[in-house]
């Protein structure tokens, strides 16, 4: 049996020139990063509502991220293992993850395999499940005017054997 869910975040970028751009785990240079209570990695976000959608957890990031944040867990790569705890609890692995990014910046294909491998180490599977794709968005939304990032991941998951 297999599970699908599909998971959304966005963000606008801060004004805090010292905040840091995380985007899948990896840091990015040349940017603000994002407003945000944590580091506002828009792709874990949307990696763990995704994952949370396809076990039926009825729940969402923040149902747990607030809470953590609260307690000084600001780093977006906690709040996904605290969602594959959820997924594995339930008797499901994951099959595939796909990631789509929309933002004017920053780009994402030179970063793409070390995002890919930052979160193929945080959830324990091998890089090459994990596709991602980058649109800029061409002025059409405020992602692709550059004011934010926002990512949306689609993510099926298999009963374990």
């Amino acid at each position: 049996m297999f599970k699908v869910g599909i998971g959304q975040d966005s963000h606008r970028f801060s004004e805090d020139k010292n905040k840091p751009l995380i985007l899948g785990g990896v840091e990015f240079s040349g940017g603000n990063g994002f407003k945000s209570n944590s580091d506002g990695d828009v792709i874990i976000h949307a990696l763990c509502n995704a994952l949370e959608q396809a076990i039926g957890s009825g729940k969402s990031l923040a149902s747990y991220s607030d809470e953590m944040c609260e307690n000084g867990i600001t780093e977006s790569s906690e709040y996904l293992k605290k969602a594959m705890e959820h997924v594995g609890r339930k008797g499901y692995e994951i099959n595939n993850i796909g990631i789509n990014v929309e933002a004017q910046r920053p780009k994402i294909d030179p970063m793409a395999n070390s995002i890919k491998q930052k979160l193929a180490e945080i959830i324990k599977v091998d890089k090459n499940l994990i596709g991602i794709t980058a649109t800029t968005g061409e002025d059409l939304t405020v992602f692709g005017r550059g004011e934010g990032a926002q990512a949306f991941v689609i993510v099926s998951l298999t009963k374990k054997q």
